[in-house]
């Protein structure tokens, strides 16, 4: 999965668009993610006492990972993510990384 929790993503389908947002959440069993302030839905709760008010609570609902796209950092255009290796040598011991990397400008996102 090339999406990961807090990274800006852009909404390539549904009913939100176009907009963009930060990932709050990560469903992978699913293939979902929860965007904030997008997909929004609206659940009515009844009150729990009498003489109290009902309540309209929002939320973001999840939506399914290929209607969304990493926004890079760097260069602040939706891409797809390409994968890097790096070798790492860390007290004589060399271990190699695998960096997400944006396939328009080339950048590493962290």
């Amino acid at each position: 999965m090339n999406i990961k929790k807090n990274d800006n993503v852009k909404i390539i389908a549904g009913k939100d668009k176009g907009k963009t947002g930060k990932v709050l959440q990560i469903f992978r069993e699913d293939n979902r993610v929860s965007v904030e302030g997008l997909n929004l839905l609206i659940k009515h709760l009844r009150p729990s006492r009498q003489g109290e008010k009902g309540q309209r609570v929002e939320f973001p609902a999840p939506l399914n990972i290929s209607n969304v796209m990493l926004v890079c950092p760097s260069c602040g255009k939706p891409t797809r993510v390409a994968h890097k290796f790096e070798v790492i040598d860390k007290n004589g011991i060399k271990k190699n990384k695998k960096l997400r990397m944006c396939q328009r400008c080339k950048a590493v996102i962290n």
